[in-house]
């Protein structure tokens, strides 16, 4: 099993001890929590899921509780799962009031017939599926409103993940997304991202984590991926899809073929960010071309490892 917490530029002379060990602990209980699932031979989708929880719970994440604030000063989520096992998808986009929307994801793949449902209609449907809503206080944090107070009134906009001032928001980009990846006993593969998007964020935009092959992809013939980074980037190469492509038709391992799109495609075109990745065979890799990913590993030969700097 492979999380993440999102890309950009983390080093570690920006973090304190205290904060430093809130992120490994976050990212640690995340893949506890998903793994335990795969331990008592639960599936790859249950899995994933349980691990996004955690993190959209983590008020230091940008996803479910500690998503950012939009231009409209609103918190709008977007999230996406795939099943390897049959291709089975679903996304949702521009959610509110919906506590953890990777379980929406989830209910879309799984209860309607559709893969992608955005706006007003995901509350009707979360409403309709028993899905946890929240009023509008769950979702606020002094240091997310802090963080929107200081370029609201302007035209900019932040992939920055946790600085507060400015100025540090635009030198120090962070992308605020989680995900996860996963292979269970029976071999299957999953994979699922979950993000609040970008500070300040207008014009309902959308970035990749839930468009299917572009954020987010699942095939057990090649792998479960999920990316961050800058979605833009990520939507116009298919990302995810990309890796999968390149191991089903050029032979590629899962590492050569993320090295490829993260190392190669992305940067010729000025894309920033990474993405993890598991292959039907338990094969894992977390590659990425910025500064530092919030990320972690977990299996079942005792390999245990939680990173965040490159």
């Amino acid at each position: 099993m492979v999380i993440h917490g999102g890309a950009g530029t983390i080093v570690k002379e920006d973090m304190t001890p205290e904060l430093e060990l809130a992120y490994t602990e976050g990212l640690s209980e995340a893949l506890d929590a998903g793994f335990a699932v795969l331990k008592e031979g639960g599936s790859a989708v249950n899995a994933i899921k349980a691990a996004i929880v955690i993190l959209e719970d983590n008020l230091l994440f940008n996803a479910g509780r500690g998503s950012v604030f939009t231009k409209k000063g609103i918190q709008e989520m977007d999230a996406a799962i795939m099943d390897g096992s049959n291709l089975a998808a679903g996304a949702v986009t521009g959610v509110r009031n919906v506590r953890n929307p990777i379980e929406l994801a989830t209910e879309v793949m799984r209860n309607s017939n559709h893969v992608f449902l955005s706006g007003k209609g995901t509350t009707e449907f979360a409403i309709k599926q028993g899905v946890k809503l929240e009023a509008d206080d769950y979702f606020f944090s002094q240091f997310r409103y802090d963080q929107w107070k200081a370029i609201r009134d302007s035209d900019t906009y932040s992939l920055d993940h946790t600085h507060q001032r400015l100025e540090e928001l635009m030198k120090d980009r962070k992308f605020g997304t989680v995900g996860a990846v996963a292979c269970d006993m029976h071999g299957n593969i999953a994979g699922a991202t979950s993000t609040g998007g970008m500070t300040n964020k207008k014009y309902g935009r959308i970035g990749d984590s839930p468009v299917i092959g572009a954020g987010t992809y699942a095939n057990n013939k090649t792998c479960a991926i999920s990316c961050t980074g800058h979605g833009e980037m990520f939507i116009r190469s298919v990302a995810a899809y990309d890796v999968s492509a390149l191991m089903e038709y050029k032979g590629m391992s899962l590492q050569e073929a993320m090295d490829e799109v993260v190392n190669k495609k992305l940067v010729s075109m000025h894309g920033e960010g990474g993405m993890i990745g598991v292959d039907a065979k338990g094969n894992t890799a977390m590659v990425l071309n910025s500064a530092g990913m919030y990320r972690g590993v977990r299996d079942s030969d005792g390999v245990y490892e939680v990173k965040m700097y490159k």
